[in-house]
């Protein structure tokens, strides 16, 4: 579903801040930028036409799989 906006809470912007992680690299939702991968946890609010942001990291290599879809296990 497209969205008209895209909301950043302010953990969102916290922790992106931290990682340097920025907007332009938040919009892919889910996937790399560059060789960098990026985990996007949003929230859908259909009725305002928004996905909110909650958070943003770069996945830890030694805890998810090459792909960065599955956790490895501990």
């Amino acid at each position: 579903m497209a969205y008209d906006r895209l909301v950043f809470r302010i953990h969102a912007i916290r922790r992106m801040f931290e990682r340097r992680i920025s907007p332009e690299d938040v919009r892919l939702v889910l996937g790399f930028s560059g060789s960098r991968p990026i985990h996007v946890v949003a929230a859908d609010n259909p009725v305002e036409h928004e996905a909110i942001v909650i958070t943003a990291y770069e996945p830890e290599t030694t805890q998810w799989d090459s792909t960065f879809r599955k956790r490895k296990v501990q």
